[in-house]
């Protein structure tokens, strides 16, 4: 057996955020089937996703005997220099006026959305992500006066990431650094809409490539 090396790209910067929401039913439940429109925002300072699993320890004859895990919901912190206020309303899910008024606070379902972010590699790589099924948790909103030097003054929006098919999986992502990255893929393409399915990739891949052979 030989041996390999691999130097894995580090990474430089976190790209835009892109949040696209689920149809949902009347009672509220997720679909799978998402809007037209995917939102694109620019915004982002930092993103860290964090993973949560039990696990409990069966036992018999004294010893342990099996171990059940129990997949819990992905919790996703991203903080933001701003967010837009109507996607933001609309993931707390707030009553917006016709008039412009809007009210916020009544314990009402949230909406299930989308959420894509973009990790920017070293030597031109990135990594493109998908969460599809994905509700806001809490947002803050602090402020605090201006002083003589402009200073940052950031949000942070917590989401929860469930798992969106029958094996539990929570996230879809590519990497160009990996062998099989698809040849082509842009950003624009993978974040068109929202991607669950290798047969989701597989069209989106094809129809860029179809552009790019036409020079549409």
């Amino acid at each position: 057996m030989g041996i390999t090396n691999k130097r894995p790209p580090r990474k430089e910067t976190v790209g835009a955020q892109y949040i696209c929401f689920d149809k949902m039913t009347p009672e509220g439940e997720w679909t799978n089937q998402f809007e037209e429109d995917v939102e694109r925002s620019p915004v982002v300072k930092s993103v860290s996703v964090t993973d949560n699993a039990e696990s409990t320890d069966v036992y018999a004859s004294g010893e342990v005997y099996d171990t059940d895990d129990a997949q819990a919901a992905a919790t996703i912190e991203t903080e933001v220099v701003a967010f837009p206020a109507d996607t933001l309303a609309k993931m707390r899910a707030a009553t917006v006026d016709e008039g412009g008024l809007i009210m916020d606070g009544a314990p009402k379902r949230r909406p299930f959305f989308a959420y894509g972010k973009v990790v920017k590699l070293k030597d031109g790589n990135v990594r493109y992500e998908w969460f599809p099924k994905c509700r806001l948790s809490e947002n803050t909103d602090e402020v605090s006066t201006r002083e003589e030097s402009p200073s940052e003054q950031n949000d942070t929006i917590t989401i929860a990431a469930y798992s969106f098919d029958e094996v539990g999986n929570k996230r879809v992502y590519v990497d160009s650094s990996a062998s099989n990255f698809p040849e082509g893929l842009t950003e624009e393409a993978f974040f068109g809409k929202p991607i669950l399915t290798k047969e989701d990739l597989a069209a989106v891949v094809s129809g860029t490539q179809q552009s790019q052979a036409t020079g549409s």
